[in-house]
């Protein structure tokens, strides 16, 4: 067992994530899934980041992960989730055609209990999320926006936010009722995890 965030990995999930680095560094000269300077420092930046959303939930049933891009956190979620989580499904949501086919590509790769919809978020059908995720895709606003028409009502949605999250969260309470906890990133003092329910607008 390895840990990383506080949380044990299993060598089979290692190996998982480990497979995942390598197909985002396939890929990315043709997709530019992160960016070229972010790929010398994939892993904290983006694998052990998306670790911390995966592990602050693993009782889930349906879990969307919305703007998906290069798998972040969407399918950390779900390689977690193959020793967690088992019977819990996964949806992506990506609406670029050619990051659909990678997110598609890497479900199949590592046996993951998931499926892809290249659509845009706003004109996919209602998903009922026991959990919903999005990771640098939309301020707060935006993100509950999103959050009303996919998440369960007893939901929670998982939000990594950078520095500007406090002034995110003053602009959302204009038109949003909701609870929040903030959980300072274990990978960026600036950053943290926002963990929102109770979304309703004003």
């Amino acid at each position: 067992m390895t840990s990383y965030i506080g949380q044990d990995v299993s060598r089979e999930t290692m190996e998982r994530l480990k497979g995942f680095e390598q197909l985002v560094q396939k890929w990315n000269p043709t997709i530019n899934l992160v960016s070229k300077n972010d790929l010398t420092n994939l892993w904290e930046r983006h694998i052990v980041d998306s670790l911390q959303v995966a592990n602050e939930c693993t009782a889930y049933e349906k879990w969307v992960d919305i703007g998906s891009g290069g798998g972040f956190p969407g399918v950390i979620v779900a390689i977690v989730a193959k020793e967690k989580n088992s019977s819990a499904t996964h949806t992506f949501i990506e609406s670029d055609l050619r990051k659909g086919t990678f997110l598609r590509t890497a479900i199949r790769e590592l046996d993951l209990n998931a499926t892809v919809i290249t659509r845009r978020i706003e004109e996919t059908e209602p998903q009922q999320a026991d959990v919903l995720s999005a990771r640098a895709l939309a301020t707060l606003d935006k993100l509950f926006g999103f959050a009303e028409q996919h998440l369960k009502k007893d939901g929670q949605a998982i939000f990594p936010k950078g520095q500007s999250a406090s002034k995110e969260i003053e602009e959302a309470e204009k038109s949003w009722h909701f609870s929040y906890r903030r959980i300072q990133s274990t990978t960026n003092p600036e950053a943290s995890l926002l963990v929102c329910r109770n979304i309703e607008r004003v």
